[in-house]
């Protein structure tokens, strides 16, 4: 076998299944596309604290994708190994934020989707679901929950600010209440009638009341 023979193989073949052309057009629209779920994305944040790098991940992910896909589409032996090589890859990052799964695999069906010469439905579908998000997402609840944290003296004083707090607010639902040599600590979920909060000035200074704190509550985190 001489120098030339080896390589004389499908490697030197493959470095002409993919034209210029194509890998340009793809990774640019990739990232423009990648760039809008990254935009999308930022507009619909309701975490407690906001991760560019996340943000970025969305569009690398994109461009990584769509590359994976166009080569795996020129060649039917290497989509095979392609498949092998990705199952041994195990991710270990906690994902905090539940609509962030949602933007991960928006960003990865993006790539495939255009990798797979599938343009009007990349750029058309995309563009819907990031209107969709933007409306729901960002869509406020017409009154807004609140958890109150009370902390009261004794049973009597529990009674005073439970009746005093039902009296203030539309609605009112325990979630937890404890209790410890005569101090009881109550934890409530309220929907208020309207935006003014002076009532919580109040209620701690009510006879028994030792502290009462108003916070937002999204059903995930308070803050």
């Amino acid at each position: 076998m001489s120098f030339s023979d080896i390589f004389k193989s499908s490697f030197l073949e493959n470095v002409t299944a993919v034209s210029p052309l194509d890998m340009v057009l793809t990774i640019l629209l990739a990232f423009g596309i990648g760039l809008f779920i990254f935009f999308v994305y930022k507009k619909t944040y309701q975490g407690v604290m906001y991760s560019s790098s996340f943000g970025m991940t969305l569009i690398a992910l994109t461009m990584i994708t769509s590359q994976v896909i166009l080569a795996v589409t020129s060649n039917v032996v290497l989509s095979l190994g392609m498949v092998g090589a990705l199952s041994i890859v195990r991710f270990r990052t906690a994902i905090k934020e539940p609509l962030d799964i949602a933007f991960l695999f928006w960003s990865i069906a993006a790539g495939i989707i255009l990798a797979a010469g599938m343009i009007p439905l990349a750029v058309i579908g995309n563009v819907i679901i990031g209107l969709i998000l933007l409306f729901f997402v960002n869509k406020k609840p017409h009154k807004n929950p609140y958890i109150i944290v009370l902390s009261c003296q004794n049973h009597e004083a529990e009674k005073e600010a439970m009746k005093y707090v039902n009296a203030q607010v539309e609605r009112c639902v325990v979630k937890s209440k404890s209790a410890q040599n005569g101090l009881v600590e109550l934890n409530m979920e309220v929907r208020l009638k309207n935006d003014n909060t002076d009532f919580i000035n109040a209620l701690s200074a009510m006879n028994g009341v030792k502290s009462a704190v108003l916070v937002s509550y999204n059903g995930d985190y308070m803050g």
